[in-house]
């Protein structure tokens, strides 16, 4: 196996584990994905978060209020040049909110992100997230009207 592939495939499985560990709601295990200092996030409709601290509040904010969420990534292309790599990716989500009042779980949400994942090697060797930007893509939906209807 040759070192390109080698980082590759590494970058690819420390990609996946940022989005198990958020699935499972694990902060702790998120933390350990990330670089210790000078990183960013952009959530969909969120602006530039940057810092360890600001970027972990995220999270947890985001895991507080969420009581399911499951992530299908597709598209997922990854590029290394040197210590740091590029993976770009479509996230799938499936996402639920609270549970109702009776105890039932809550109403199912999905949606499409166009995620850019930036990961830096660390000083042991292992790929550390720098920098998450995730950009929401529209669907056209059934009940938006059409240009023939908007021109008529």
């Amino acid at each position: 196996m040759s070192g390109a592939t080698a980082d590759g495939e590494a970058v690819e499985a420390a990609n996946t584990a940022l989005y198990d560990a958020v699935e499972r709601g694990d902060l702790d295990a998120l933390a350990e994905l990330w670089l210790d200092d000078e990183i960013s996030v952009v959530h969909p409709g969120w602006p530039v978060l940057t810092g360890r601290g600001e970027v972990m509040r995220s999270y947890a904010l985001i895991m507080a209020n969420t009581d399911y969420i499951q992530f299908f990534l597709t598209d997922v292309e990854v590029t290394v040049l040197g210590d740091t790599a590029l993976v770009s990716c479509t996230e799938n989500i499936l996402s639920g909110g609270p549970a109702e009042e009776d105890g039932s779980a809550g109403p199912l949400v999905g949606g499409l992100v166009v995620a850019t994942n930036v990961f830096r090697r660390a000083e042991d060797g292992g790929w550390k997230v720098w920098s998450h930007h995730g950009s929401p893509v529209l669907v056209e939906g059934e009940d938006e009207p059409d240009e023939e209807d908007i021109e008529g």
